[in-house]
């Protein structure tokens, strides 16, 4: 499988009002973004701590309503903060809503913050992905046994790169891989995902996606992370300004490096 190169953006939901969100959404699609994200936590991850912040997967829908073509997701849904087959119907009805453009992302949580102020229990790493591990499957059979089905075979994203654990997690249930860190570490752990994948049977290779997200200009890293197999590459940007410059340069890029010459 030959992934096409996109670009996407995380729009932190944190220091803003939930209208400034909602205009950033607008103004992302507007550019030619191909995947608009937000997070799932229920505090700040920068700035003020106990700053404005909104939950992930209520702003979704509403995402599923305004937008018309980019697909929508988390970067990511956490495992731990709800039960799996709910979250499968969750995501099953936001993919309905949109028509189709939902990409379920997910990891395994790690913002203690959250789990502590909200009453989840933290546990460890490990019972964490293993918990994501266990969750991967019961999602799955909830898309199955639900009337009506998902309009199609919702994308799942799993963001993590713990080499033991994580990765053989995504080589056994992801569509899209999202790694954390620069072109080095996503080559080298990329090949550990492929070992993973032999081992489990699946050509990861060729059916999981490679994604990234990046903060410099497309002429400072581009080549380097699309030399290491990147296809997805997602700038972020926070509230309550969500400043769309570096991302357009990322949109213009793309459309050069495909010989588009207006949009």
């Amino acid at each position: 499988m030959t992934f096409l190169v996109r670009i996407g953006v995380q729009l932190q939901p944190q220091h803003a009002d939930y209208g400034q969100i909602r205009d950033a959404v607008l103004r992302a699609e507007d550019l030619g973004v191909d995947v608009v994200f937000n997070w799932d936590h229920f505090y700040p991850l920068s700035g003020d701590p106990d700053g404005k912040h909104f939950e992930c997967w209520t702003m979704l829908g509403a995402w599923a309503e305004q937008t018309e073509r980019v697909e929508i997701g988390a970067l990511v849904t956490c495992n731990s903060y709800r039960n799996p087959d709910l979250l499968a119907d969750m995501a099953r009805t936001v993919d309905h809503i949109s028509g189709g453009r939902l990409i379920l992302g997910i990891g395994a949580g790690w913002f203690e913050k959250d789990y502590d102020r909200f009453g989840y229990e933290f546990g460890t790493a490990g019972s964490r992905i293993a918990d994501l591990a266990a969750a991967m499957p019961r999602i799955r059979a909830r898309w199955e046994q639900s009337n009506p089905a998902p309009t199609r075979r919702i994308p799942v994203m799993i963001g993590g790169g713990g080499e033991r654990k994580t990765l053989r997690v995504v080589a056994e249930h992801a569509d899209v891989w999202h790694s954390f860190g620069d072109a080095a570490t996503l080559r080298r752990k990329s090949a550990i995902l492929d070992e993973h994948g032999a081992e489990v049977g699946r050509d990861t290779a060729r059916l999981v996606e490679r994604s990234v997200a990046v903060s410099a200009p497309p002429s400072e890293v581009a080549d380097e992370l699309l030399d290491a197999g990147a296809t997805l590459l997602t700038v972020g940007t926070s509230g309550p300004d969500y400043d769309l410059s570096l991302l357009q340069q990322w949109v213009t890029w793309r459309d050069e490096r495909a010989g588009v010459t207006s949009r």
